[in-house]
């Protein structure tokens, strides 16, 4: 452990990415390949291999415990270390410093065995035990990584792309066989040990590892869409949350036979599934295995609903019948990347929409929609009804043709009058890039409309934000007092957090360590995708998406918006979703 942690060290000491390279390279070369697999996976910023289950469940707050134990350190003083360097990791360093053992034998391996222990036991107590075990062992450096590695927060520049470039390098292998084998198995350590036996050719997908997610850039206009491809197809942008399905059959232990599985992934990579238990059967139809990418939405009477119908859903540890009948969902799929045997995320997007076609026609059915306008209303099969709850489904996303800017307008409003965020517009011919935004895939939509806001608390920044007050609170006015409604941290350049934070630090009311109350005087413009109920504020609303626009010291707090705006807008929403609620 003591080379990894001075291995990270040097290349979080470096920004020039092919030095980062040519360190990580030369340390995997020094090491033996099952020290070498496990410090992969350790400096990509994670304690497991990306395709496995198991989670530490112990994250920050744990962590921070269990330094305030052994160094016996006041929350003040820990407050100010992470303060210092916005990084946990970092912090730890520095508290650790005086006490910690100056020599360590802890070894890579030694590491993943406690990971593996801590992630077996269950309660914050038996962990606590065991990190504290731990960190006891280590020097303050190897605390520094253990720290960074367990919150996955590594901040050294290394990307995991980086650490593939280093593998090829390190066993002179063709970088993208590399990132190939990676994305197929979702083991970085895996992927090391096949490029030093020279037999990355024999990578194949391991179904129920989520691949990254194809992302697309944004366009101002339907003219400038136009700019890129002509051959376009487009689809209604859907206000829901994008989601990966894998389904398929999995060989079961022993000589049994073969068991269908449906998993969802979030955009994050995260395993969703149990948070929308009714998309197991729709998914399920499929004869064969596949993998599609698609958008989980709030759906009613053959329409979506808007987020904050669907977000009455996220974050639910137990989601019951009431819920489900309350709030039912749909699968919107609109690509495919996985079928049968064979990724095909290789193949032209006109052939991949050919496929997805074929199916969902082959599909058994029981719960999908048929259409009855191309990019209109959908109408639920007689036979998807079960008993008295909400009709679930997982469809085909409808798919139309533009050939003119005028035409691409056209249903671009005829998107938003169906309450969809507006319209992605894709290149015929383009592969799908995991992980990637390019211009092969646009997306076209309006913001609902911009407030006047008043800030009233702020947060210190992490990362390169470390040393500034970066994070937002902003409210609206309700008659005499001012009320939050969102949070936001980008939208204003390097120079004006700085001086924003040099005024607040001037300005501060109650200083709570981590965060801050300031004097309500500096007004933002903010836009947003949407206004939401919520319980995260007292105004009852948040607001999805938010963004600062521009500062607005023109303006004064007395002429900020108010509730009632904020009112007015989720209920102009509602127009467009009169069957939401």
């Amino acid at each position: 452990m003591h080379l990894l942690s001075a291995a990270a060290e040097a290349i979080g000491g470096t920004t020039k990415k092919t030095e980062k390279v040519r360190i990580l390279a030369d340390y995997l070369r020094s090491r033996t390949i099952p020290v070498s697999a496990v410090s992969a996976v350790f400096l990509s910023g994670r304690a497991f291999p990306a395709w496995e289950e198991t989670t530490l469940q112990a994250g920050g707050a744990l962590l921070w415990q269990v330094l305030k134990d052994i160094t016996e350190k006041s929350d003040t003083a820990l407050t100010a270390a992470y303060r210092r360097h916005g990084d946990l990791g970092s912090a730890a360093y520095d508290v650790l410093l005086p006490t910690a053992p100056a020599k360590s034998k802890l070894s890579v391996m030694d590491v993943e065995r406690a990971f593996r222990d801590i992630a077996s036991v269950r309660g914050p107590s038996a962990k606590a035990t065991l990190l504290r075990e731990l960190l006891a062992q280590a020097t303050a450096l190897q605390a520094k990584y253990l720290a960074k590695i367990m919150t996955g927060e590594l901040r050294i520049g290394l990307k995991e792309s980086l650490v593939e470039e280093a593998i090829a390098k390190a066993y002179e292998a063709p970088a993208a066989d590399v990132q190939r084998a990676n994305m197929l198995l979702g083991d970085i350590g895996e992927t090391l040990r096949l490029a030093a036996a020279h037999r990355l050719a024999g990578a194949r997908m391991r179904l129920f590892h989520p691949l990254g997610f194809m992302l697309a850039s944004p366009v101002e206009s339907a003219d400038e869409a136009f700019e890129f491809f002509t051959d376009a197809a487009v689809e209604d942008k859907y206000d829901g949350i994008r989601a990966q399905a894998h389904a398929g059959r999995l060989q079961a232990s022993g000589a049994g036979p073969t068991e269908k599985q449906v998993r969802l992934f979030s955009r994050t990579l995260d395993d969703i599934t149990g948070s929308f238990p009714e998309l197991a059967d729709p998914l399920s139809d499929f004869p064969e295995n596949v993998i599609l990418d698609g958008e989980i939405v709030a759906w009613r009477d053959g329409r979506a609903l808007p987020f904050s119908e669907l977000q009455k859903r996220l974050g639910r540890k137990t989601v019951t019948e009431k819920m489900m009948r309350e709030v039912p969902v749909c699968y919107v799929g609109f690509d495919v990347l996985y079928s049968g045997d064979e990724l095909v995320i290789d193949r032209p997007l006109r052939e991949r929409h050919a496929l997805l076609d074929r199916i969902f026609a082959g599909a058994t059915h029981q719960h999908r929609e048929r259409v009855r306008d191309p990019q209109g209303r959908f109408e639920f099969e007689p036979a998807i009804e079960q008993d008295d709850r909400q009709r679930v489904a997982a469809i085909r996303a409808p798919v139309l043709r533009a050939g003119s800017p005028a035409q691409l307008g056209e249903l671009f409003d005829a998107a938003q009058a169906r309450g969809n965020e507006g319209l992605m517009i894709k290149d015929l011919n383009s592969v799908y890039t995991p992980g990637r935004r390019g211009r092969w895939w646009l997306k076209l939509k309006r913001e609902l409309a911009t407030l006047d806001v008043v800030v009233t608390s702020v947060e210190w920044g992490h990362g390169k934000r470390a040393g500034v007050l970066s994070d937002y609170t902003f409210a609206v006015r309700d008659v005499e007092r001012l009320i939050n409604v969102g949070k936001a941290y980008s939208g204003l350049t390097d120079k004006e957090i700085s001086e924003m934070t040099e005024w607040f630090l001037a300005h501060t009311i109650i200083d709570h360590g981590y965060w801050r109350e300031v004097e309500p005087a500096i007004v933002l413009e903010v836009a947003f995708n949407a206004v939401m109920q919520s319980d995260r504020h007292d105004s009852g609303f948040a607001l999805r998406f938010p963004r600062i626009l521009r500062l607005r010291p023109d303006k004064s707090p007395a002429e900020i918006d108010t509730l009632e705006r904020v009112r007015e807008i989720f209920e102009r929403q509602k127009v467009a979703y009169p069957n939401a609620g």
